[in-house]
Formats: structure tokens, sequence, C-alpha cells
């Protein structure tokens, strides 16, 4: 499985049937979506799906019913190649194992409603990956890597931490920093690096890195 990073909370992951894009939205660079098999949204905020992005592909779509009905209304012609997931649900997708885990967004202040989250778990190849969306929900197993959320107006650095220890995966690569400038990105590293017991390690890329 290959993991490449692009702006924000976009990720590809490259398992043994292709290319799975999560989360390719405005914060991200549009050319993540170029040659995806197939698409996974967490949730309908801008920064995690953007709807001209998803038209540079004609790949199918894996999202929440909350997600699929604000397309419906603002990119019908993108909605037509969406399928509704459900928490719980377990699917193959381009050759990958996903696992659909939770099902709502972490809390941004108690006088909002929630918005409903979900995030997946994939598997290929004997190596498995989360991405949790904009929640502190956990994966059901053991995972080889979290898509570790660093920043965000619903996330304090203790939160962000004390979710990678509970997970546990040997390696955290930072997702969802572009809320901080490259200073806080820089503090939040030090403080994973600090504070997660070995053996698990963080890790930041630039967008088209791989991890």
């Amino acid at each position: 499985m290959r993991i490449t990073k692009f702006g924000h909370a976009c990720v590809r992951v490259q398992g043994e049937g292709g290319v799975v894009v999560i989360d390719p939205g405005s914060f991200s660079e549009a050319e993540a979506v170029d040659g995806a098999d197939a698409v996974l949204l967490t949730h309908e905020h801008a920064d995690h799906v953007h709807p001209d992005h998803l038209r540079r592909s004609d790949a199918p779509i894996w999202t929440i019913a909350a997600v699929e009905r604000m397309l419906r209304e603002s990119a019908p012609d993108v909605a037509e190649r969406v399928t509704v997931v459900r928490p719980g649900d377990r699917l193959e997708v381009a050759g990958t194992s996903v696992e659909v885990v939770g099902e709502k967004h972490a809390v941004i202040h108690p006088d909002y409603d929630r918005f409903d989250n979900s995030g997946y778990l994939l598997e290929s190849g004997g190596s498995s990956v989360y991405h949790p969306g904009d929640s502190l929900t956990a994966p059901p197993r053991q995972v080889d890597v979290l898509l570790a959320p660093v920043s965000g107006p619903w996330l304090k650095i203790s939160e962000a931490i004390d979710f990678a220890r509970e997970v546990g995966a040997p390696t955290s690569l930072g997702i969802h920093e572009r809320v901080y400038s490259d200073v806080g990105v820089a503090m939040a590293a030090s403080h994973f690096r600090n504070l997660l017991p070995e053996p698990q390690a963080f890790e930041l890329r630039d967008a088209g890195q791989d991890l």
C-alpha cells in the first residue's frame, strides 16, 4: 500500500487493485484526483469535498447520505456517481477493503448542530490505514497508519495527541494541517513527537510526497 499526501485532509492510497482518493477538498491540490479509481468523502465541509476537483475524474464516489444530498443540490452531475454508505458498512472499492467507521463530526461548539461524518478504514496487501475525517472516533481494530488530524476549530493539540495514542498506530501521518501556519504545524509536530510513546512515530509530508 502506498500513501501519498495531498493538501490538508486529502490522501491517495494505492492498493493492490487501484487508487482510492479520500477527501479532495478546497484546500487540496486538484491533481490529487487525477487517475483515481474511486473517491471516498467523509463529510460535507468544503475542505473535504470540492465538486470541481471531483469533476476531473469519472471515478465512482462513496460517501454518507448528508454529502450525497449536498451534491445532489449543488452538483447533480457529480451526485450521479455517488453510492451512499452507512456506519458499519464493509465494501470493496477499487480492490481495497473499506470499513465505514463512526457517524458524527467532532464538536466545534455546543451551540452548533453536529454534522454527520464517517471515517474509512482501508486494507490492502496486508496493510491498513485509517482516515477519521473530522472526528476523534477510533477504528475498531489496530491499523498500521493513522491519518492524524493536526488542527481545526474542533481540535486541541492535547486531544489530537490523545487520539493518536488511543489508536496506537505505529505511524501517524499528519493531516488537516492547513488551518495552522507553518510555525503552528511545526509546533504541533514537535508536541506529537515529544508525547507519543515509543514505538509510535509521527510524520509530516508535503503535497505529492509518499509516506
